[in-house]
C-alpha cells in the first residue's frame, strides 16, 4: 500500500497562520503604501537633475497664493487642536486596607450568624454554603459595628466607618501624589446604600478644608459600577476645566446595611460583601504626563433599567418582618450577560484591531444570508488588551466572564485573587485588581487595562486605560505584605 498522505490540517500550525492573517489586516494600509511610495521614489531617482529642476521651475507661485495656503494650513492645524479632546491622565491612586482587628474568617462569620439567627438554622446552613462557594479567604474584613452580636448599627457608627475608609484612602493618596488639597478642582464620591446629610463629599471638603469653589458631587444608588461613571462623570468635567485636578472617592458603607432577617436572598450581600474603598487623582494638566501612571482611553457605559427584570434584579426593600436589605435576583447573572454584551457591542469597535471586527463581520453576514444557525465569532479581546479587571462580585461573575471572553486563568487571576483577599468591596474592587497587577509587577509601558463594572439598574460599564510608564512594584498599599503569598489556590468548595 502506498504511504497515507499526512494530515496537513494537523500539521500546518494554524497559530501562525492566525497570526499573519492578524498582522496582514491589522496593517493593510501601510503593506499598502509601502509599494507605492518605493515605486514613486524609484522614479524620481531615474529623473536627471536638471528634469528634477525644471519641473520645479514649472510650477508658478505667486506671493498671494502663499499666503493663502499658509493661512489655510494654519486654520486647519487650529481647529484640529482645539477640537481634539484633551488627554485625561491617572497620576496615581490610593486603596484603603482595613485593619486586622476587622478580620472575619469564616469560622467566626457562621458563628456570629448562628448566635444571631438562632431561631433560623435553616438560614444558617444557607449562609454556610454560600461561603463554602464564594471564594473568599479568612483575611475579609467587616466595620466594627457588624461584630456585635447582634448587630446594632447606628448613624455614629456608620459615619465613623465612612471617616475611616475614606480618610485613610485620602491620606494615602495624597501622601503618594504629594498633592496640595486646596490644588484639587474637582470632588466625586460615590456610595450606593449610605447617602446622610451632610453629604459624603461635603465630609472630605470638610476633613481637607477644600477650596470653596469646588465642584463637587455625590453619586448614591448606582451600585458597584459606580466608581466607573464617576470616572465618566470626571472625564467630561475636565474637557471643559482645563488645567485641573479630579479626585474620586470610590466604597460602600456597610454598617448600616447588614441584613438581619431570613430571607435568602437579602442574606447574600451579608456573605459577600466587605470593607474597601479607593480614591483615585485624575488631571488633564500636561505637565502631570511624564509622572501619570494612565491614560484614559474610552469609557462606555450601558444601562438595561428599561427592562423590569433588570430593574428589580439588585433591590433594596423590606422582608416579610419589615427588616431592610439588598435583594439579589436569581435572574442575575443572566441579565449581568445580556448588559455585558451590549456594552461589548459598543466598545468592540473602539478597541478591537481590523482582523477581529473582519472576522465577526463576515461571521455575522453569513448568518444573515446564508444560516442563521452559524455560530457567532466571539472577537477575542486579547488582542486589545493585556490586562483584565473584572469586579469581583462573585465567583460566578468572574466564572462567567472567562468562559464567555475565553480568557485564560492568569486574565483573571487579579479578580478571584482580589475576591479571596478583600472580598466584594463594590465599586472599588477594580482599584485592588489594578493594585494587585502593578504588585505582581505585571504592568509595562503601553499596555492596556480592562475595567469591567456591574451594578444595580441594572448596569455594565468598561473603563479602557493606557499604561503611561512601566510601573516599578510598589512597596506599599494593600497587598504589600501578602502579595508574596498569591496567587493561591481557591477549591470549587472550601469545607468549613
Amino acid at each position: 500500500m502506498p504511504p497515507i498522505l499526512p494530515d496537513f490540517s494537523n500539521s500546518v500550525k494554524l497559530k501562525y497562520v492566525k497570526l499573519g492573517y492578524q498582522y496582514l489586516v491589522n496593517h493593510i494600509l501601510t503593506l499598502t503604501l509601502i509599494p507605492i511610495m518605493a515605486a514613486i521614489f524609484i522614479e524620481v531617482l531615474r529623473l536627471g537633475p536638471d528634469e528634477i529642476l525644471n519641473f520645479w521651475r514649472s510650477l508658478h507661485f505667486d506671493h498671494v497664493q502663499i499666503l493663502c495656503f499658509s493661512f489655510l494650513i494654519i486654520l486647519i492645524t487650529t481647529v484640529y487642536f482645539m477640537s481634539k479632546p484633551r488627554t485625561i491622565y491617572l497620576v496615581d491612586y490610593a486603596c484603603f486596607k482595613p485593619p486586622v482587628s476587622s478580620r472575619v474568617p469564616s469560622a467566626t462569620f457562621i458563628e456570629h450568624s448562628r448566635l444571631n439567627l438562632k431561631d433560623s438554622p435553616k438560614s444558617v446552613e444557607f449562609q454556610l454554603r454560600i461561603l463554602e462557594r464564594s471564594g473568599l479567604g479568612e483575611e475579609t474584613c467587616l466595620p466594627p459595628a457588624s461584630h456585635y452580636i447582634p448587630p446594632k448599627p447606628t448613624m455614629e457608627d456608620a459615619r465613623s466607618e465612612a471617616e475611616l475608609v475614606i480618610f485613610s484612602a485620602m491620606d494615602s493618596l495624597l501622601k503618594k501624589t504629594r498633592l496640595n488639597p486646596k490644588d484639587i478642582d474637582i470632588l466625586i464620591v460615590n456610595c450606593s446604600l449610605f447617602s446622610p446629610t451632610p453629604s459624603l463629599s461635603a465630609m472630605v471638603i470638610n476633613k481637607y478644608k477644600l477650596r470653596s469653589n469646588i465642584k463637587s458631587f455625590n453619586l448614591s444608588g448606582m451600585g458597584c459600577s459606580a466608581g466607573l461613571i464617576s470616572t465618566d462623570l470626571a472625564r467630561d468635567l475636565l474637557q471643559f476645566h482645563p488645567n485641573s485636578n479630579a479626585v474620586i472617592v470610590s466604597t460602600e458603607i456597610l454598617t448600616p446595611n447588614y441584613y438581619q432577617g431570613n430571607e435568602r436572598a437579602m442574606l447574600l450581600p451579608n456573605c459577600l460583601f466587605r470593607m474597601g474603598g479607593a480614591a483615585i487623582l485624575l488631571t488633564n494638566r500636561s505637565s502631570e504626563r511624564r509622572r501619570a501612571k494612565y491614560r484614559l482611553v474610552n469609557v462606555v457605559r450601558t444601562h438595561k433599567g428599561a427592562d423590569d427584570k433588570a430593574y428589580r434584579c439588585v433591590y433594596e426593600e423590606e422582608d416579610k418582618d419589615g427588616k431592610v436589605g439588598t435583594s439579589l435576583s436569581k435572574d442575575l447573572m443572566a441579565i449581568a450577560g445580556e448588559a455585558l454584551k451590549s456594552n461589548i457591542t459598543t466598545i468592540g469597535p473602539l478597541v478591537l484591531p481590523a482582523s477581529e471586527q473582519l472576522l465577526f463581520l463576515l461571521t455575522l453576514i453569513g448568518r444573515k444570508i446564508f444560516n442563521p444557525k452559524w455560530k457567532l465569532y466571539v472577537p477575542d479581546f486579547k488582542q486589545a488588551f493585556e490586562h483584565f479587571c473584572i469586579h469581583a462580585g462573585g465567583r460566578a461573575v468572574i466564572d462567567e466572564l472567562q468562559k464567555n471572553l475565553q480568557l485564560s486563568a492568569e486574565h483573571v487571576e487579579a479578580s478571584r485573587m482580589t475576591l479571596h483577599r478583600f472580598g466584594n468591596t463594590s465599586s472599588s474592587s477594580l482599584w485592588y485588581e489594578l493594585s494587585y497587577l502593578e504588585a505582581k509587577g505585571r504592568m509595562k509601558r503601553g499596555d492596556r487595562v480592562w475595567q469591567i463594572g456591574f451594578g444595580s439598574g441594572f448596569k455594565c460599564n468598561s473603563a479602557v486605560w493606557k499604561c503611561n510608564r512601566s510601573i516599578k512594584t510598589p512597596t506599599d498599599g494593600p497587598w504589600a505584605d501578602c502579595i508574596d503569598r498569591y496567587p493561591v489556590h481557591i477549591p470549587e468548595i472550601m469545607k468549613l
